[in-house]
């Protein structure tokens, strides 16, 4: 298949000089999607949007699901009293598109809000970062690593859209009713063959660090239950755990939301989803083979809400809410964007587009159906005490 020759051979190698000759599944994924030269987000690979690309996110439909964001972003600006500045911190900002669209909206609709906003980007990718200083270079935006923020130093909100999935995740099965980690070790049969790309094996052994299994104790599944059979297979995302403790030990006060697909424990690992969530997108379609394509395909698995909530909570975070994407926005005005369109003075094809884009957001199917998750640090309780408009639900006549 299409996998990269240099970055197949580098991982290669990196199994071969390993003590035991094999790593685990987050290593490889690591590998495959950040590493520094060949990996998918490293390289001219990655690709989003609709044209020619391997999948696309909600700020690729339209302008409103920033502008809506934007809308609660404001509101939490008013509740922490009207800061400044103001820090919005956006993880992993793709092609930029959310971050114009926000300011675009704060510059046309509230521009006290405007000045007082401070805006940071942390983002991985070097093709990436490229595309956004490109795009944002002529407003106030300054890119950063999340380890160089200092503790403390933020007052505002963290944020993220589709960050957390692509965090490189362990997995594992079940043996005689066991935790074993899924480890990479190479072909010794093909070294004679000079193949461009080698083929990885995967095998089974005991988990490589204890925080393996303590993950079951902090989101409260029991895999020795009985309700799992031997097989069963799921991930494990470790990497969303440390990210969690860093945003919480920079930010001083105000909101982390995080937007992204996923479950809570007891949906994620449903002894019934027996080979767990990983997901591969390769020119717009999806699978689950992560040993092909490889650093030309993105390698995603499903967030652990969870998991975030309680290991945030030891972090020192509150749980403000949890909800769908879709009610999410209604809650901010999208369905009053839906209703307006009719009356608006475009050409017809235009509308039926734009139309098309909300539904999209909100399709409980899709992107409607991701969750959304908000919370909070060192609020006092009049702050606490007012409700975020986004977990705010209509009430039913």
């Amino acid at each position: 298949m299409d996998s990269n020759p240099a970055l197949c051979a580098a991982i290669a190698h990196h199994i071969t000089t390993s003590p035991e000759q094999r790593i685990t599944f987050a290593e490889f994924m690591d590998m495959a999607l950040y590493h520094p030269e060949h990996g998918y987000y490293s390289s001219d690979a990655v690709k989003i949007g609709f044209q020619n690309s391997d999948f696309f996110t909600s700020p690729n439909l339209s302008a409103d699901f920033g502008e809506l964001l934007a809308e609660q972003f404001l509101q939490m600006w008013e509740i922490l009293g009207r800061p400044v500045p103001f820090s919005l911190v956006e993880m992993g900002a793709g092609q930029g598109l959310l971050a114009l669209h926000i300011f675009k909206y704060y510059q046309l609709h509230y521009p006290d809000f405007f000045t007082s906003l401070e805006y940071v980007i942390v983002e991985k990718s070097p093709t990436l970062k490229q595309q956004q200083q490109q795009r944002l270079q002529d407003l106030p935006v300054r890119w950063c690593n999340l380890e160089d923020i200092p503790t403390g130093a933020i007052a505002g909100c963290f944020f993220s859209n589709e960050l957390v999935d692509a965090f490189p995740v362990h997995q594992f099965t079940l043996e005689t009713g066991q935790l074993q980690e899924i480890y990479l070790t190479t072909d010794k049969d093909e070294k004679a063959t000079n193949a461009p790309c080698p083929s990885f094996l995967e095998v089974t052994d005991k988990p490589s660090t204890p925080e393996l299994e303590k993950y079951f104790d902090l989101v409260g599944i029991d895999l020795t239950s009985g309700a799992y059979s031997d097989g069963y297979r799921s991930e494990i995302n470790l990497a969303a755990l440390n990210w969690l403790s860093i945003v919480a030990d920079r930010l001083e006060r105000g909101y982390v939301l995080t937007i992204d697909y996923g479950y809570p424990a007891t949906r994620y690992y449903n002894p019934r989803r027996s080979q767990g969530t990983l997901q591969c997108y390769y020119h717009h379609r999806f699978h689950d083979n992560p040993y092909i394509n490889i650093g030309r395909q993105d390698i995603t698995a499903h967030v652990d809400f969870t998991a975030l909530e309680r290991w945030g909570d030891r972090c020192g975070l509150e749980n403000v809410g949890f909800i769908q994407q879709g009610l999410f926005l209604m809650a901010l005005g999208l369905g009053e964007r839906i209703a307006a369109i009719s009356s608006q003075n475009q050409p017809l094809s235009q509308l039926l587009q734009r139309r098309d884009a909300l539904h999209q957001l909100l399709d409980p199917t899709g992107l409607g159906g991701f969750g959304v998750l908000i919370q909070s640090k060192n609020l006092g309780k009049t702050e606490i005490s007012q409700p975020l408009k986004g977990l705010t639900l209509p009430e039913e006549t």
